[in-house]
């Protein structure tokens, strides 16, 4: 964990033009949000303790490296921020995660048998998508460019549904953001 914290406190030392808005933000969400501590899934990559700010610190990694070869024109600060808060929204509301850690069924516990996977969505939780809860959670406290929420809001890419009024229109900062949002989950997670 140790290791996790010095890069995730290297990457937040990267946001600089905004660093007073950004650091507002991260205290809210460190205090008051599972952020720290919430699973990237229910069962998928990193579905463990912390693995959301794994996953986040990984993201922002990859897509500094891809974005230096190709677009270093776009600013690291912006880079940093929509990697980190991309998936902000999976530390679901203060005091109502989005995820909880999932109980064995009735006949799980009588069999001796964990759950089918370790985590469960919370349904006492108002629905919003991810990106759309990273926004709500985010704006209160640091202003965004439309494309650094573009790349919020369509970081998934093609793989879902509702972002395919946005096919063809992304922005730079939002492929690169999907680059290494896959990268991160299809490969570099997949061998951890």
């Amino acid at each position: 964990m140790t290791d996790l914290l010095e890069r995730y406190a290297a990457l937040k030392n990267k946001v600089t033009d905004r660093k007073e808005q950004f650091n507002a933000l991260c205290d809210f969400i460190e205090k008051e949000t599972e952020w720290m501590t919430a699973p990237a899934s229910t069962r998928f990559h990193l579905s463990k303790e912390s693995g959301l700010l794994e996953h986040s610190c990984n993201v922002a990694e990859t897509m500094l490296k891809i974005k230096e070869v190709l677009a270093p024109e776009i600013s690291d600060e912006s880079c940093v921020i929509v990697a980190l808060l991309h998936d902000l929204g999976k530390a679901g509301m203060p005091g109502n995660p989005q995820y909880l850690v999932n109980e064995p069924t009735l006949r799980q516990k009588q069999y001796g048998y964990s759950p089918s996977f370790p985590y469960r969505f919370n349904k006492e939780l108002t629905y919003l998508s991810v990106p759309v809860r990273s926004l709500y959670l985010a704006l209160p406290y640091l202003s965004l460019t439309e494309e650094e929420a573009q790349a919020i809001v369509y970081h998934d890419g093609q793989y879902v549904e509702d972002n395919h009024s946005a096919a063809k229109k992304e922005c730079p900062l939002t492929l690169l953001l999907q680059y290494a949002d896959n990268w991160c989950g299809f490969v570099i997670e997949k061998e951890i």
